[in-house]
This record gives C-alpha cells, sequence and structure tokens, in this order.
C-alpha cells in the first residue's frame, strides 16, 4: 500500500474505507462491521468517518470493527462545526474516542466551516496533538481561501483537506488542487464514485473493458493516479475486493486523454462542491 507522510511523520494509506451512512440500522450492524473488518485484512487500513455519520453510531460500527487491529489502523474522523468551538472540540473529540475505543485518533478534521473562528478550532485541535488525542490535523469542505486563512494560523500542521472530488466533480483541480500540492496538504477524495451515478458512461466502460477491470476499478485508480487519497465505502465484499484492486491498475496517457474527453476538466474556477 502506497502511503502519504504527513507532518507529524506518519504515513498515511493511500486507499482506505469511507464509512458514511454506516451505522444508521441496527439490523446491518454485523454486515458492516464485518465489511470494514473484511477490508482491513485486505490492507484497506485507513478508516475514516465522523461524529455526524449515524450521530455516533458511526463510531460504534468503527470501534467495534479495527478492536483486534487498532495499532495497525489508520483512524480519522471528524468534529461537527456547531461543536468546534475551543472546548466544543475537545469535549468532541472525547466522546468521539470513547464511542471508537480508542485512545487516540490519527487525524482530526473538521468537518466543513462553521460560525466558530477557525483559529479557535485550531487552537484546540494543537491542544489535543500536544495531549497526545490526535497525532495530525485537518479541515473537510474547504476552498482555496479556506485553506490560505488555515494556513496562516496553524504553523503548517494542517495536513489533510477531505473534499468531494471525482470524474464528474473536477472543479479542485483549478486553484485547490495545485495549492495544496505546493504547501503539501493531503487531499482525500470522498464520494469518488459519485455513489455509482457515473460507472454508466460509455468512455468508462470502455477503459474498464480494455484492462479487464471494472468502470468503479477505472475511477479509483484514475482519482489514485492524481495523487490523492481515496476512500470508498462499501459494505459488499466483491466491492471491497474490487475497490482494493484498483491499486494494481495503471491507466494510460490514452486512457487519461480518453476521460479528459468524457470527463472534462475545469476550464474556469467553480466554487467548491459539497455533498
Amino acid at each position: 500500500m502506497q502511503t502519504v507522510k504527513l507532518v507529524s511523520g506518519a504515513t498515511m494509506p493511500v486507499l482506505g474505507q469511507g464509512t458514511w451512512r454506516m451505522g444508521e440500522n441496527g439490523r446491518q450492524r454485523k454486515e458492516e462491521v464485518d465489511a470494514l473488518r473484511f477490508g482491513i485484512d485486505l490492507g484497506m487500513t485507513l478508516i475514516d468517518t465522523a461524529e455526524m455519520y449515524g450521530e455516533g453510531g458511526t463510531e460504534e460500527i468503527v470501534g467495534e470493527a479495527i478492536a483486534p487491529n487498532r495499532d495497525q489502523i489508520f483512524l480519522v474522523s471528524k468534529v461537527y462545526p456547531h461543536n468546534a468551538t475551543r472546548r466544543g472540540t475537545i469535549a468532541a473529540c472525547e466522546r468521539s474516542l470513547k464511542r471508537l475505543k480508542t485512545d487516540r485518533l490519527d487525524l482530526y478534521l473538521l468537518h466543513w466551516r462553521g460560525s466558530t473562528p477557525l483559529a479557535e478550532t485550531i487552537e484546540a485541535f494543537q491542544e489535543l496533538r500536544q495531549a497526545g488525542k490526535i497525532r495530525d490535523f485537518g479541515v473537510s469542505n474547504f476552498d482555496r481561501d479556506d485553506m490560505e486563512e488555515a494556513h496562516s494560523l496553524d504553523q503548517g500542521l494542517t495536513t489533510t483537506n477531505q473534499v468531494l472530488y471525482n470524474l464528474s466533480r473536477r472543479g479542485i483541480e483549478w486553484d485547490l488542487l495545485p495549492w495544496c500540492r505546493e504547501q503539501n496538504v493531503a487531499v482525500m477524495a470522498y464520494s469518488p464514485l459519485e455513489q455509482g451515478r457515473m460507472l454508466n458512461n460509455s468512455s468508462l466502460k470502455t477503459i474498464a473493458e480494455r484492462h479487464h477491470a471494472s468502470a468503479a476499478q477505472v475511477a479509483i485508480a484514475w482519482l489514485l493516479q492524481q495523487g490523492v487519497i481515496v476512500i470508498p465505502k462499501s459494505s459488499n465484499r466483491d466491492r471491497i475486493r474490487e475497490n482494493y484492486a484498483a491499486l494494481d491498475l495503471k491507466l494510460t496517457d490514452a486512457d487519461l486523454t480518453e476521460l479528459n474527453q468524457a470527463f472534462p476538466p475545469p476550464q474556469k474556477a467553480r466554487p467548491l462542491e459539497v455533498l
């Protein structure tokens, strides 16, 4: 598994597992725990979650799934904006740690910007980092101007920006992605398959057939070749295995040209897209 090195010196895998919508139906708990453990056994040890997901229920699922392998897991969670005051962030982190049954997060993100001054949230992140509760911190759904503000406040410690990015949502390529690359801020792509909506694209299917792969594998491989971290979510073992196999798929220049024609890159600045 290829990794990205963060400010702390920790390494984050480039391909992991998302958990949005898990933990919302108690009858699916065993299936969801088993799915996460299956992915971990394959090597997808990056697990992304948030206190928002299932209002804490998803973190409980994740906590159960990672318990046998915690030291091998790169664990990410996020704080709600309305909890992101200095005291509120610290309290929210403690609640997340309790649900996750761990003493630390490898990466803690502000889920999106709210009314709390960013400086206050960053102060809380730094306090948590000094206390050993989190190893690295970052943000989510931040556009370039937001990132520039964070960079002016964080002493270079904001390591990651998690954003909506896939073949059909390429707006960040105009200025946000280049800025993050210049500043060594890792970009994590959520909803890499657009919840499956783009997988019937004819060009995507043609390229997949050429590589004896699936359309989903091509979409994930394309993101990996952009140098970003990818966190597809699935509770299906075959899909998880398929996602993991995308690591071995190398798209050619011809493939990339065809994908650019089918999913054109931005020609001007666009507002950051979110889900």
